[in-house]
């Protein structure tokens, strides 16, 4: 099978396809056959960190067949259509998912469709739940045009939010956004007060998104670029920061992260919910999809398809 790893730190250019034996499930793990797999911002962001392990092995959404079923899993057979999280070895040919994170594809819902929805919905639904976003208060979403965002926009409007700003790099993502319903387009840097901050972009970003919250408010940091913050604007104005990691929300709140699986399907199967699929390339190309994602230019989930 084909599988993509880098073996130094830098660029989407550093992204190498090669040849690899068939990977075999273990103790609780299933073995997929993809039909989509998610590209997401953490993992563009791990190749250009040194820090990070060499080889460097990339994870990410993935929905397709089951192949394979190691020991001790059940509710599943193989030929099942399912969507998982795998965090580590998504791009391949042929991918070990753990069971425990992998769930049915609705019937009649897309392979691609799922990879949009179930991660990036589930970010983005936490984000407001850790935020407790009142529906008489204003909420801002950085990185608005992006995997998580443009459903956080939706999402935000679904919860009764009455004014919802969306935040970008470039304002001819705006037509965009505000047919998600988005009721403002704003730069980044740009002079505005919310609120509630859910911050996706992060990085030198993050004092800008601070910035933006009234006294008394609160921003929901979700994203793996880093940054800092001044303590004394936390303190003079009152402000509350708070991290939210899917990973860790899902196993302290099993039982709403299960309630919030359900409801982003049932949002998107009566088209409340429209995930948006900017590119969809093959697996080869994923130095491509990484270049689109770190040059900004992605409106929705960018895709690979093996």
């Amino acid at each position: 099978m084909r599988r993509v790893r880098y073996y130094e730190h830098g660029g989407p250019e550093v992204l190498t396809v090669e040849q690899a034996d068939d990977p075999v499930p273990g103790q609780g793990e299933l073995t997929v056959r993809p039909e989509s797999i998610g590209v997401t911002l953490p993992a563009v962001r791990m190749v250009r960190d040194p820090t990070s392990t060499l080889p460097g092995v990339l994870g990410g959404e993935v929905a397709g067949e089951v192949v394979a079923i190691g020991e001790g899993v059940t509710g599943f057979a193989v030929g099942d259509r399912v969507v998982s999280l795998p965090f580590t070895g998504s791009y391949a040919d042929l991918v070990v998912v753990p069971a425990v994170m992998t769930t049915h594809i609705p019937q009649g819902s897309s392979a691609s469709q799922a990879v949009a929805l179930v991660r990036s919905g589930h970010v983005a639904l936490a984000a407001l739940t850790v935020a407790a976003v009142a529906k008489d208060e204003s909420v801002l979403v950085t990185a608005a045009a992006g995997g998580v965002g443009h459903l956080a926009v939706q999402l935000a409007k679904l919860h009764g939010v009455p004014r919802v700003v969306a935040a970008v790099g470039d304002l001819a993502k705006g037509d965009f956004l505000r047919e998600l319903g988005a009721d403002e387009v704003v730069r980044y840097g740009d002079d505005v007060e919310v609120d509630v901050v859910l911050d996706g972009a992060g990085g030198e970003l993050l004092g800008t998104a601070l910035k933006a919250v009234r006294p008394g408010g609160r921003l929901v940091f979700f994203n793996s670029g880093g940054g800092t913050i001044n303590a004394s604007e936390l303190l003079g104005g009152a402000k509350t920061v708070t991290g939210m990691a899917i990973r860790h929300f899902a196993a302290a709140h099993r039982d709403l992260y299960d309630k919030h699986h359900e409801l982003l399907w049932e949002l998107a199967g009566d088209g409340r919910l429209r995930p948006a699929i900017h590119a969809e390339l093959p697996l080869a190309d994923a130095a491509e999809a990484h270049r689109i994602i770190e040059t900004r230019q992605n409106l929705g989930k960018v895709v690979l398809r093996p």
